[in-house]
Parts: C-alpha cells; sequence; structure tokens
C-alpha cells in the first residue's frame, strides 16, 4: 500500500472566498431512488443472514424513479397517474434449497419507506413498484465467494474520498433540510412537504439559501394563505441557520413562483416525483448528505452496493471516517482529507494508495502527528468489515446524515 501524507496547501471550506454547496433533501426524486436503492441492499442482506448465516453477493445500486402526473389544488387536489419506481441490480438470490425473494422485498421496502416519509400518497393508488433483479455475472460472483473463503477481496478497481470537519455552509445547508424535514416540524406544519431542496452560496461572510419548498395543496386554502405559510417556511429557516452559528442569512424560498399569475409551488403529496420530476440514483447527495463541488468528491454511488466487497460504498464511508476521526483525536489538524483508491480482486483493507491531505491548525504538524494520522487510518481500514454490521444495525445510516450517528466514545476508544 503506498502511503502519502503531506499538509494541505490551498484553501478550502471556511478558508475560501466563495463556496457553494447543495443537499437534496427526503422527498427528492433522487434522494427517494438511493434511499430505496439502499434499502434494498440492506433487506436483502438481512435475509441473507438469516436464511445463510452471511450475506450474498448482491449489488442493487441502479433505480430509477418515473414520476407521475398530477393536478395539485388549494385544498386539495388528485395524481392521475402513479409514481414508478424501477429497481435494477444483480444479486445471488438462491444457495442450496433455500432463495431470496428479492422481488417481494423490493414491494416491501418501497411501501414501507412512502409509509415513513411521505404518508400523503395512497401506496395502492399511487406508487408502482418493478423489480428488475437479475443474477451476478459468474466472474464477480465467483470473486466473491473468494472473499467469502479467504481475505474480503476488493469486487471493482474505484476510489473513495472523505473530508472533515464540515464548513460553516455545509452545516447550515444540512442542518435546514433536515429540520425542515423532521417530523415533529412537519407534524406542526403540515402544509410542507418531504422534497426540500436547499442551495447555498457564500460570498465572503455572506451565505444566501434558496429553498425549493413543496407545498401540499390539501393544508393551504388559497393563494394568500400560500404567500403567508411560505414566509413562515423563510421564518423557521433563519431560525434554523441562527442555531447552526450564521444568523443574518439571506433566504428565498421556492424562487420561480409568480404569486400575482397563480403559478406557485403546489404539489398533491408534498414531493415533484408526484408530476414535475423523475430520479435517478447517484445523482444526489454523497455519503456525507451534501453536494460539495469545491470539495473532494466522486462520482461513485454507494446507495444499494454490498456492504462486504464494493469498495465503490466502503471506501466512501471509511475515508470519511478516517478524516473525522483525525480531526478529533489530532487537535494540531484543522481539517483533514482522504482518498483511498481500491484494486480488484485484492484485499479490500489494502487499499493501492492511502493519501492523506492534512491542514495544520497552527504551524507546520509534526512527524509525530503524521504518524498519528496514518495509525488512525490503518485502523479504520482494519476494521473495514465492521461497516457492514454498522449499516444493518442502523449505526452508520445513509439515508439522513449518514455518519454522524457513531458515537464519539466510540472513535476516541482507539486514540
Amino acid at each position: 500500500m503506498l502511503v502519502v501524507i503531506e499538509e494541505l496547501i490551498s484553501p478550502s471550506g471556511d478558508l475560501l472566498n466563495f463556496e457553494v454547496v447543495e443537499r437534496k433533501g427526503l422527498g427528492h426524486p433522487d434522494t427517494i431512488c438511493d434511499a430505496l436503492a439502499e434499502a434494498l441492499s440492506l433487506a436483502i442482506s438481512r435475509r441473507s443472514l438469516m436464511l445463510f448465516g452471511r450475506i450474498l453477493h448482491h449489488n442493487v445500486d441502479k433505480a430509477l424513479l418515473w414520476g407521475g402526473t398530477a393536478r395539485p389544488a388549494f385544498g386539495g387536489g388528485e395524481i392521475s397517474k402513479p409514481i414508478e419506481i424501477f429497481l435494477a441490480g444483480r444479486a445471488l438470490t438462491s444457495f442450496g434449497d433455500k432463495s431470496i425473494p428479492v422481488d417481494e422485498l423490493a414491494q416491501e421496502i418501497t411501501r414501507a419507506w412512502f409509509a415513513n416519509n411521505i404518508p400523503s400518497l395512497d401506496l395502492g393508488r399511487d406508487i408502482k413498484t418493478h423489480s428488475l433483479v437479475r443474477q451476478g455475472s459468474a466472474d464477480l460472483v465467483a470473486l466473491f465467494e473468494r472473499s467469502a473463503a479467504t481475505a474480503v477481496l476488493a469486487n471493482d478497481t474505484s476510489c473513495g474520498v472523505g473530508f472533515a470537519p464540515l464548513s460553516t455552509l455545509e452545516s447550515v445547508v444540512l442542518k435546514v433540510e433536515m429540520g425542515l424535514t423532521d417530523p415533529g416540524l412537519r407534524n406542526l406544519h403540515p402544509e410542507i412537504g418531504a422534497d426540500i431542496k436547499v442551495m447555498g452560496v457564500r460570498n465572503g461572510r455572506h451565505i444566501r439559501l434558496v429553498i425549493g419548498c413543496a407545498f401540499i395543496g390539501r393544508h393551504i386554502n388559497d393563494l394568500a394563505d400560500y404567500a403567508g405559510k411560505k414566509a413562515g417556511v423563510a421564518d423557521l429557516v433563519r431560525s434554523l441557520c441562527r442555531s447552526a452559528g450564521a444568523p443574518g442569512v439571506d433566504v428565498m424560498v421556492n424562487a420561480a413562483d409568480d404569486i400575482e399569475r397563480g403559478s406557485v409551488y403546489l404539489t398533491v403529496s408534498g414531493t415533484s416525483a408526484e408530476a414535475g420530476d423523475d430520479g435517478q440514483a447517484g445523482r444526489g447527495n454523497r455519503v456525507n448528505g451534501l453536494i460539495t463541488p469545491f470539495r473532494p468528491m466522486t462520482m461513485e454511488s454507494v446507495a444499494g452496493k454490498n456492504p462486504v466487497t464494493h469498495v465503490g460504498k466502503l471506501y466512501n464511508i471509511v475515508a470519511t471516517l478516517i478524516t473525522q476521526r483525525i480531526v478529533e483525536a489530532i487537535p494540531q489538524v484543522a481539517e483533514a482529507q482522504c482518498i483511498l483508491v481500491s484494486k480488484i480482486g485484492h484485499r479490500i483493507d489494502e487499499p493501492q494508495l492511502l493519501d492523506l491531505r492534512l491542514r495544520p491548525a497552527t504551524s507546520s504538524l509534526s512527524q509525530r502527528d503524521k504518524t498519528r494520522a496514518e495509525e488512525i487510518a490503518r485502523d479504520e481500514l482494519s476494521r473495514i468489515g465492521t461497516v457492514a454490521d454498522a449499516l444493518l444495525s442502523d449505526t452508520i445510516r445513509l439515508d439522513r446524515w449518514p455518519l454522524s450517528n457513531r458515537r464519539t466514545d466510540q472513535l476516541l476508544k482507539t486514540t
């Protein structure tokens, strides 16, 4: 394994004069696709463990949402054609005389996800699910089986990236979307739909947030009521920004509205998937829950990939854990970035490249600090096999703010 450790010199995060951060919220069509792909992978993994005592080969990371058609209206509205979900991928579904009912699992996880997150949709009428999962190729299945017999081997040549800590703008964007889609707030404000998109732009110290908020028509009486509730959402956003340490944020909600013409962002269910937008897995938030074009990123989609051998999933998670742990454990490191590169067919805990870029909090880092950072990275890589258990137990979640559920005391036990 080639290990490269160098000081991070170029500005990033709060050190930049200009920054852009985006989050596609809970009910966004792309986020829905990621959530369903990941839920299907977890369901297959749990059923594999129950039937066979281990997770079988699968990658169900291809998902498409075909939006429906709807006629929203104040006080009501209706969905005339359903949202159609296509869950595709590859899976070893049988072993010996036992088999995994993948098609049934696809239906079950879709119904459960929408019931929990967008209950305004009629599951029998408004959602139609298609399972398009087929058997995996013989060579990749064989590679997975070799992993079961020996050390775990990477099933792809890919890279994963992570960085920590979040900048002020990144934290604000994350907190605003999660605050607006929090179940408690949505109970108090049922007019707020689950489809919230937040685009944050920082110029110097000035932050502007453009919010796309899908309002639910049956909880709004007319245009005047819409305008008042839209202003209320802007107030809620400002309050969430203040609690995140960013007062004085410029907030704009539903910028395309034309109140005078009656053209507003009104939906029946609270998601643009009912009529206005389609979705696809891999086009949304990265593993840290954000889209950060001014940070190191990878196009690799993590949702739906198997949690045992797929480096496209595991390396993004582990790289993020490495950077979080480094900045928590080493006070002299103000910021950390990590890139991991795998080699197909080789041990997953020994990537061909471990690249760490560290920004000193004050002066240059000592060799001791760099050595400690490498030790942390190697330790996290040595425990990469525990990521599957963490995902299955919801200790790590990819559907919301993914890695924050890992307890700080766990992180510090080995530091």
